[in-house]
């Protein structure tokens, strides 16, 4: 049950109770200073905790679906041409190359939650149905099951995740965002599942050097531009931005963990430290340097 009151200076916050923040609550105080708590790594999935006050992320966009709770304040962004407001126990739900910023909206700062899950992860239960990825038009919903769901995969972020839960997670997020997609899901029958899984475990397999498209044609059977239609189609980006963010993740794996951001370049394909930069701006919304300043492994 999640209640509304107003407080004596007329501002609105939450009275969040009930089992879905069970045990959270001593986490989301206060934010003192900007920081970001991630969680250890599990293939396809990345899980944080973000708190900060005023303005934090610039535009940017993932090739991830970005699947969160508010716990604490106010979160506002600007997502298809409207400015957004969420109030704790309401679910975020940004689909994949859809720009955003981010950031508070009152002074007291915010504290939240996210989940960032790689469309492919999503890819068998999708093959299964023959359907195409959920559309949320509502990037803010209220659904206590949802969140729930969702606080499940992010109430211990010092933990790893399981395998067996990861299979049950997936499974029941593909049918709640489903419930909210804004249209009934229509058949792809057509879609060339195996080609844009041979692709996408093509790259995964390259990520850190140049892939050019003949590969893809070879691997796949597919001449470029189909390969495109049905990649974009099954993943909701296109074959190189997915090679790009693959490189962009190990990136801000490896500067989190304390590597220097020139070295992170070499290692991860970039021409020098500033073409890491400018794509890392563009994806996450934050230079290399604030973001090594912000995170906090829990690992």
């Amino acid at each position: 049950m999640v209640t509304f009151m107003q407080s004596g200076n007329g501002t609105l916050h939450e009275d969040v109770t009930g089992q879905i923040f069970e045990g959270l609550e001593r986490l989301c105080v206060a934010p003192e200073s900007n920081r970001i708590l991630s969680a250890p790594a599990y293939p396809g999935i990345e899980r944080i905790q973000a708190q900060f006050r005023g303005d934090a992320f610039q535009l940017h966009r993932h090739d991830t679906y970005a699947l969160g709770v508010t716990m604490r304040g106010v979160q506002t962004f600007r997502y298809r041409g409207e400015q957004r407001y969420s109030l704790p126990g309401r679910v975020i739900i940004l689909h994949p190359d859809e720009l955003h910023d981010g950031g508070a909206a009152t002074e007291d700062g915010l504290v939240y939650r996210m989940l960032y899950l790689e469309p492919s992860v999503m890819f068998q239960c999708l093959e299964v149905a023959r359907i195409g990825l959920p559309f949320v038009d509502d990037p803010i919903v209220r659904d206590d099951g949802l969140a729930g769901l969702l606080l499940a995969a992010l109430g211990e972020l010092d933990r790893e995740l399981d395998e067996l839960f990861v299979d049950d997670f997936v499974s029941r997020l593909t049918g709640g965002l489903l419930q909210h997609a804004r249209l009934p899901q229509r058949p792809l029958g057509s879609i060339a599942w195996g080609q844009v899984k041979a692709a996408r475990d093509y790259l995964e397999a390259h990520v850190t050097r140049g892939v050019r498209s003949q590969e893809l044609e070879r691997i796949t059977g597919l001449d470029r531009f189909a390969l495109a239609r049905h990649f974009r189609a099954a993943f909701a980006t296109s074959p190189h931005r997915f090679l790009l963010m693959r490189r962009l993740q190990r990136a801000k794996a490896m500067i989190g963990a304390g590597e220097p951001i020139a070295e992170v370049a070499a290692a991860t394909g970039f021409a020098d430290q500033s073409h890491l930069t400018r794509h890392f701006k563009k994806a996450f919304g934050i230079a290399p340097g604030a973001w090594n300043t912000m995170v906090q492994r829990t690992a």
